[in-house]
């Protein structure tokens, strides 16, 4: 049956090249996917699944095919957003066609060996994050295993993240002429202080913590005292537990300026916060297997050090999940950049796109199929939520 999949993934290329190609050329940031769910969601459709648009926020959407013989419900995440000024510079247009080709390769032979498909596009992942709505809205909750591939420098079978809180702070004091500052207020002062104070806080956190923040307002002419200033901070760390710690020990440096200046503020949350994701270590090990067989011999383990933040730590509470990596550039070229972008729709992106899509699918078969791999992922899974 792996041939049956590899031979569809290759008979029907020329679709999945052409959305990764649309994508790239209309490329369209989080929250403002219509044509890519529109695209992406037809497709499906044409392909016999059950579909939804708008499904949990306004630029999701879910693709169902259930066969007709009992099995697992094997989740493929689609990832579809843009960043601002490079475009597709994080690989999502590659990623959102590997998940779309898994799916419907799969789709070919699951009549026969039972179970149910979903490929979820969730949108979003740079900054609102769609998986974090669709995990809350219970998307996942029956879901056996839920699968994707993103494009990088390595082919990796994954890396811990770090939990994200994203606070805005605000500063409100009382504007008065820069040549009578004691009938003012300066909220650009308690910006600084807490600006200041919280830095100091760095030497004093744990191990894989960042916190890195900008001034995003502080004030509108220099003969002014700004009545108005706010800030704009990313707080990770290993767990959400610690970071919503890291965030409220902010929060008193906040407080502490604005008793020193006498202004008053407001805290709020201006994106949305990421769980750290949570390794399974057996579907790791077969996506190694999976690359190993088609040749991706060179295959980083699991990266044990946390960095960067994505919304896939929800789905990683939710169910076993797979977040692997795939080359498609040298590593030279760097993430969030025109360079990775224009990859996508290299040679090497090609060849990505299909090695991932009957990497992702046979994958897939083989926890349908294969006596105890999914029991393991799962035993697995709940081992570790249980820590």
């Amino acid at each position: 049956m792996k041939e049956r999949l590899i031979n569809y993934i290759e008979e029907h290329m020329d679709t999945y090249t052409s959305i990764v190609k649309f994508l790239y050329e209309h490329p369209e940031v989080g929250n403002e996917e219509f044509q890519a769910m529109e695209l992406l969601s037809n497709t499906l459709k044409e392909n016999g699944f059950q579909t939804e648009k708008a499904f949990v926020v306004p630029t999701g959407f879910i693709g169902t095919y259930k066969s007709n013989k009992p099995g697992p419900v094997i989740a493929f995440m689609c990832e579809y957003d843009a960043l601002p000024e490079v475009g597709h510079g994080c690989g999502h247009n590659l990623i959102a066609a590997t998940s779309l080709a898994a799916g419907c390769a799969l789709k070919s032979i699951i009549d026969e060996i039972g179970g149910e498909i979903r490929v979820i596009g969730t949108p979003a992942e740079e900054n609102f994050g769609g998986k974090v709505s669709m995990a809350n809205a219970h998307v996942f909750d029956d879901v056996d295993a839920a699968m994707m591939i993103h494009p990088d420098t390595k082919n990796g079978l994954g890396g811990r993240t770090v939990a994200l809180n994203p606070l805005k702070f605000e500063f409100f004091g009382v504007n008065t002429h820069g040549c009578s500052p004691q009938h003012g207020k300066s909220a650009l002062d308690a910006a600084v202080l807490t600006y200041n104070a919280i830095s100091m806080m760095r030497q004093y956190v744990l191990p894989n913590t960042y916190i890195h923040g900008i001034i995003r307002n502080g004030g509108e002419a220099a003969n002014v005292i700004p009545a108005y200033a706010s800030m704009e901070y990313y707080f990770r760390g290993e767990t959400m537990a610690y970071v919503k710690e890291l965030s409220q020990k902010a929060i008193q440096c906040v407080e502490g300026a604005c008793a020193a200046t006498g202004c008053t503020y407001k805290v709020s949350t201006y994106e949305c916060p990421y769980d750290d994701c949570i390794i399974n270590y057996t579907l790791a090990d077969a996506l190694k297997e999976e690359y190993v067989a088609l040749g991706r011999t060179q295959v980083e383990p699991v990266d044990e050090v946390p960095c960067g933040s994505s919304d896939v730590g929800s789905v990683s509470y939710c169910c076993p999940t797979l977040h692997g990596y795939i080359k498609i550039a040298d590593e030279n070229v760097n993430g969030h950049s025109k360079e990775m972008a224009c990859a996508t729709i290299s040679e090497a992106g090609t060849q990505a796109l299909r090695d991932g899509a009957i990497a992702l699918s046979n994958l897939a078969r083989r926890l349908i199929v294969e006596d105890g791999l999914l029991d393991q992922a799962k035993a697995e899974f709940k081992k570790t939520i249980s820590k």
